[in-house]
């Protein structure tokens, strides 16, 4: 529902070229948007029944479609989740420059400080219950039913918004003025997947509360497009900069009073609540993805707080380079909202047409023309939007939609010869034992030799020490201080041929010992938390950088404690 503060005024922005003319077709425009939702709306209450274990079009594509069309449908909603928060956060704030204009120049650094603070509740573990999320929805609500009741009940604006219009050039009313307009409202519709991707978040019945949900959804989202649209055409509102549409009706409707703040405080706080759903998607979907091996398996891993860091780090990330790009600028990123989202209607409408085809379920002749009718209206909303809007921003979502599904392959291929590599599924030979050659790279005669010499007596019996003459070095002074210290391993001395540790000894390992099982042993400092950590030099590093590549040699790391 917060996709209300901002596509209308990717209507206006458009339709405002035109003049007065092309702004009185702003409600035309909004009608259109609406029954379109209502069609969608329709479409997804199937969805949820069809596939109760949440998913979306994801989950559509992968069962009833093929493991590209899913990959799609991955791709796009990773790009929707990213651009919400992006769009989101640009939304909040400029409803709060608006509201505070002395704020304007700071708008990039603010959107950034409400990203970096959603961010690191995330990664802290913060979770939202439902009560949570009531309180400012309610709010949001009520304040914009009140202010188009409100701005109805007037005869003229209480206040009027003054500043220098944001649409300079001048275009005639036509028909790829009304789609351009079209495409752009289209950026109202983003959420209306979310309830059917989070079905199983629902208490029992799961379903009926989830379709409940998506008409009421449907009917609030349906309302106040419209409302909105018919105040802006009653009080012939233009875009102004530095001040939204949104905030321009609200002062319109209820004066620059303490109403007037209210509803811009809900309108920040619920777009930061839209922003932060992201957080609870985006990572749910990567490791969904890491499990079916299209995401590295990282992904996959839950810190101690169960939150998928590497998640919600990759869409901190992604958002923040948007609100860079975009320096913030709400209507430089709505554009290429809702190429994505149609993406994934598409998909979605698409595999519950085939679904019906294949369960042959009651009523399923009815479903599949609600379904197949869906399709062809979000594929044309897809195809208008792109064209539409390619010059502006979109083609960087045509480029990243296939680079994004090509990388997810690609992992997924890397992931299949891994799993080949293992012998997964397979029944493996029985072991059996081979002789070890345990290898103890000594840097000098210290302590910390002296700890990884007894760890490698604990291991076996067949023990070389192997030590790198580096440049400038003394060979015969090490071997007599060796010699003095007399450990009764048997020491070897490489030459340095490349400026490295690592080389020299994986080049000695892999030449001796053939048929052998080899392991290394290699003690290193492990020094206090903090930035303590940057102090040692980080040769074992390059040791096992080099011998890592051996597949018949373990590497073992002895960490010495600095007491």
């Amino acid at each position: 529902m917060a996709s209300v503060s901002y596509g209308p005024e990717a209507i206006v922005l458009v339709l405002a070229t035109a003049g007065g003319v092309g702004l009185g077709m702003t409600l035309p425009v909004t009608l259109v948007i609406t029954a379109l939702l209502a069609v969608l709306i329709a479409s997804y209450r199937q969805v949820i029944a069809a596939f109760s274990d949440g998913g979306g079009a994801y989950a559509v594509a992968k069962a009833r479609l093929s493991h590209r069309a899913s990959l799609v449908a991955a791709a796009s909603l990773i790009v929707d989740y990213v651009l919400n928060v992006a769009v989101s956060i640009a939304a909040g704030v400029a409803a709060l420059t608006s509201a505070f204009p002395v704020l304007h120049g700071y708008t990039v650094w603010i959107c950034l400080a409400v990203l970096a603070g959603i961010t690191a509740l995330n990664l802290l573990g913060i979770t939202e219950s439902a009560r949570a999320f009531m309180a400012p929805t309610i709010v949001f609500v009520v304040g914009i039913f009140i202010v188009i009741i409100g701005g109805l009940l007037r005869s003229e604006p209480a206040a009027v918004t003054g500043g220098i219009a944001a649409t300079t050039d001048v275009h005639t009313i036509g028909i790829l003025l009304l789609l351009k307009a079209f495409s752009s409202g289209c950026a109202a519709l983003t959420g209306v997947e979310a309830i059917a991707n989070a079905v199983p978040s629902f208490e029992a019945p799961r379903v009926r509360r989830a379709q409940h949900a998506e008409i009421a959804l449907g009917l609030l989202l349906g309302a106040m497009l419209i409302g909105l649209a018919v105040l802006i055409e009653k009080f012939s509102l233009r875009p102004v900069q530095g001040t939204t549409v949104l905030s321009q009706l609200t002062e319109a409707a209820l004066g620059h009073g303490i109403g007037y703040y209210v509803v811009q405080f809900a309108i920040v706080v619920l777009l930061a609540l839209a922003a932060n759903t992201s957080y609870g998607g985006l990572p749910t979907l990567t490791r969904i993805l890491a499990d079916d091996n299209c995401l590295p398996h990282r992904f996959a891993v839950a810190s101690p707080r169960q939150v998928y860091r590497f998640g919600v780090l990759a869409l901190g990330l992604g958002a923040g380079v948007l609100l860079i790009g975009a320096r913030g600028n709400m209507n430089a990123l709505v554009p290429l909202f809702a190429i994505g989202v149609f993406v994934g209607f598409t998909i979605a409408q698409v595999g519950m047409v085939r679904h019906w085809w294949l369960t042959r379920a009651d009523g399923w002749r009815w479903r599949l023309v609600l379904n197949g009718f869906g399709a062809v209206l979000t594929s044309v909303a897809a195809i208008v939007t792109t064209a539409m809007k390619f010059t502006s921003g979109a083609w960087l979502i045509v480029l990243v939609l296939p680079v994004l599904v090509l990388g997810m392959e690609r992992i997924r291929h890397a992931y299949l010869r891994i799993g080949d590599c293992r012998g997964a599924g397979m029944v493996p030979r029985q072991p059996r034992a081979t002789g070890t050659a345990i290898v103890v790279p000594v840097s000098e005669v210290s302590e910390l030799s002296r700890e990884a010499l007894s760890a490698a007596m604990s291991i076996g019996d067949d023990i070389v020490a192997v030590h790198v003459c580096l440049p400038g070095e003394s060979a015969r002074a090490f071997t007599r201080t060796w010699e003095a210290w007399h450990p009764e391993v048997r020491l070897v001395l490489l030459e340095d041929s490349d400026s490295t540790v690592g080389g020299p000894v994986a080049r000695y390992v892999r030449q001796n010992f053939p048929e052998r099982r080899k392991v290394v042993v290699i003690a290193e400092i492990d020094p206090p938390a903090g930035w303590h950590r940057v102090l040692p030099s980080h040769r074992s590093d390059e040791l096992e950088r080099d011998l890592r590549r051996l597949n018949d040699t373990v590497v073992c790391h002895l960490r010495v404690q600095v007491s």
